[in-house]
């Protein structure tokens, strides 16, 4: 599909304002612009938020919230469910678009999409099935029980790397929660928010709902500072690197507000002498190539027995030969581009790293001419066989680089190793083992907030929540119980009696 028919076919003007809160797109900030890392071309201009621009977004969201808070909650969830339908029609040019301006593989562009209605039909179930809790009270005639409220305002800051799917993932719950949202996308994915926000303006429309329910406001990390400095903003959920989360962290807990943290990775596969091989490279090599290493669950680390390291490297080595490099719209290819030149120029620092701190090269990385492949954005995929010491294993590259580990002893010897990194987000188990895998599930096996047995660290579906811990944030963003991240929790104790009788048997008398 041609950029110019999926610009137009979700309404992508050349040139218009990067805020939004209805029909009208506005903007008075900066420009910028968005370039393809695929081939280098321009793709869209918008203008940048400005600080008059945030207020009246804002303002809006706030009289769209007084409102769509009474809205019963099955409703709300017919909205999400009207939403998913439109991402249903709309799924081929979307997901063309994502390619476009991130660089995945179209069918990773796809899958982005097809989980934005994934998490649209989990969302319209359990908009009924925001259930409280009724407990026996210790006092005679009164009913004690919990109940759930929206929050308010919900402001989102995503990545470049999931462009529609992470904001879809807090919308989708917040929204049936009956809070409104702000989404402050990645400045270097842009025009996949307009689409997004292009396709919720036609649903809201149709069912005369306030347009203040779903704001967009691009720009740089200014605007992330607004959003996490504003005292109006109950909850912000971030994604991105642990610096910009620890940034966020503070701003927003200096206010008391809450937060939904997913950050870094840097997330490891142990390869047991029980494992089955097929099984483990395929999960490795997805898993450090796809996104073409972009993902925050990609795979920085195996950790391998050193009974069998020497085949499996063989087989690693001979089976990353079969990997194709190029336009990543070209359904042959396996890996796409780097999403820009910054993105390279630290791919090549950290490969400058790698042979400084003792690392030797199973498959030796460079980046790829221009005149080959359309744009300075594309590198091999490199494999580094190195000591689990070295510092370089230690930080997250967000790149295809993978580090290939020797382990001696037994599984446990293998965990420890796993969880000395500062990271916690996803981790796996290559074994057919019950000891070692329930050993990994244990309480003092994976430190991670994703543990899988036989299959990778990279891929997640929307009914498990989803989230990491230590400097990989906190909270939990997608299935599961995560939608109480976008409520506050209320008590209610009601009497029924002709009595007023006190907890902890407190006699007070008048």
């Amino acid at each position: 599909m041609e950029v110019k028919q999926i610009l137009k076919n979700l309404r992508i003007k050349s040139l218009q304002g990067g805020c939004n809160v209805g029909v009208e797109w506005f903007g008075s900030g900066d420009e910028i612009c968005s370039f393809s890392p695929v081939d280098g071309s321009l793709l869209g201009k918008l203008n940048m938020t400005s600080t008059q621009d945030y207020e009246i977004v804002i303002s809006k969201a706030e009289k769209a919230f007084k409102n769509f808070r009474k809205i019963p909650a099955p409703k709300r969830g017919e909205l999400v469910r009207q939403f998913g339908n439109k991402l249903r029609e709309n799924k081929l040019s979307l997901g063309h678009l994502v390619s476009w301006e991130m660089g995945k593989s179209i069918q990773e562009g796809l899958g982005e999409v097809q989980e934005m209605i994934d998490i649209c039909d989990f969302a319209l179930g359990l908009s009924r099935q925001l259930y409280g809790f009724t407990m026996t009270s210790e006092r005679e005639s009164h009913r004690l029980y919990e109940q759930y409220h929206p929050l308010g305002l919900v402001g989102i800051i995503s990545a470049f790397n999931f462009p529609v799917a992470v904001w879809s993932w807090n919308v989708a719950l917040a929204w049936v929660c009956g809070n409104v949202c702000i989404w402050k996308p990645s400045e270097k994915t842009p025009l996949c928010s307009i689409a997004c926000q292009n396709l919720i303006i036609d649903v809201l429309k149709e069912n005369n709902i306030d347009e203040g329910v779903s704001c967009v406001v691009n720009g740089g990390a200014a605007v992330g500072s607004w959003i996490a400095d504003d005292q109006r903003i109950s909850l912000v959920s971030a994604t991105g690197s642990t610096k910009m989360g620890v940034n966020v962290s503070k701003k927003v807990g200096a206010r008391l507000g809450k937060t939904i943290l997913e950050l870094g990775g840097n997330n490891a596969i142990i390869i047991t002498p029980n494992a089955d091989l097929d099984i483990a490279i395929r999960a490795s090599i997805f898993g450090a190539v796809g996104t073409c290493g972009q993902r925050c669950t990609s795979t920085r680390r195996l950790i391998v027995h050193e009974s069998i390291f020497i085949k499996f490297t063989e087989i690693l080595k001979e089976s990353y030969k079969q990997l194709r490099i190029g336009n990543p719209i070209d359904e042959k290819n396996h890996i796409g581009p780097l999403i820009d030149q910054n993105a390279v120029s630290i791919y090549s620092d950290a490969l400058k790293k790698i042979e400084n701190q003792g690392g030797t090269w199973l498959i030796k990385g460079g980046v790829l001419s221009e005149n080959d492949y359309g744009s300075k954005c594309y590198v091999k995929p490199a494999v580094a066989i190195i000591d689990h010491e070295a510092k370089i294993v230690h930080n997250e590259t967000f790149a295809p680089i993978l580090y290939v580990i020797k382990y001696k002893g037994d599984i446990e010897e293998a965990i420890s190793i796993q969880n000395e990194v500062k990271q916690g987000l996803s981790s796996s188990i290559m074994s057919l083992n019950v000891k070692e895998t329930e050993t990994f599930l244990s309480s003092w096996g994976s430190d991670c907030g994703i543990a899988n047995v036989n299959i990778g660290t990279s891929g997640a579906e929307i009914g498990g929540a989803f989230g990491g811990e230590k400097d990989s944030g906190g909270g939990r963003e997608s299935g599961s119980d995560a939608w109480k991240a976008y409520m506050r929790r209320q008590t209610n104790t009601i009497n029924f009696s002709n009595q007023v009788p006190l907890a902890q048997g407190i006699n007070f008398k008048i």
